[in-house]
């Protein structure tokens, strides 16, 4: 079953920014920490953010200064605003709790390229 639908990833030069979305059912967004992950093929996903529901956030080092998570509760809805991409940041991101339920959503693909 599907628990959250992310959008907002594409195509785009280095230095550039997206914003991604993660829309989840209410039942986990009013539950859990909210988190974006990233994977690229033979490489284990990663946490790259995570916001709880008090607004407390964690980053990885490699993203911290260029990334910003937050969430509205009132649309149950997470967002990472994502400034001065760079080649390495190219993988799928995905959305998910933290610690991370076993559904995944589809992902969207960030493409960070010249």
């Amino acid at each position: 079953q599907v628990q959250v639908v992310e959008s907002g990833g594409g195509l785009v030069q280095p230095g550039g920014s997206l914003r991604l979305s993660c829309a989840a059912s209410e039942r986990i967004f009013s539950s859990y920490v909210m988190g974006w992950y990233r994977q690229v093929p033979g490489i284990a996903r990663e946490l790259v953010a995570a916001i709880d529901l008090g607004g407390r956030i964690d980053y990885a080092d490699s993203v911290k200064g260029r990334f910003t998570i937050s969430r509205d509760n009132a649309k149950n809805t997470a967002y990472l605003q994502m400034n001065s991409l760079k080649p390495e940041d190219t993988a799928v991101y995905y959305c998910n709790t933290r610690p991370t339920l076993p559904h995944w959503g589809q992902g969207t693909q960030v493409t960070v390229s010249s």
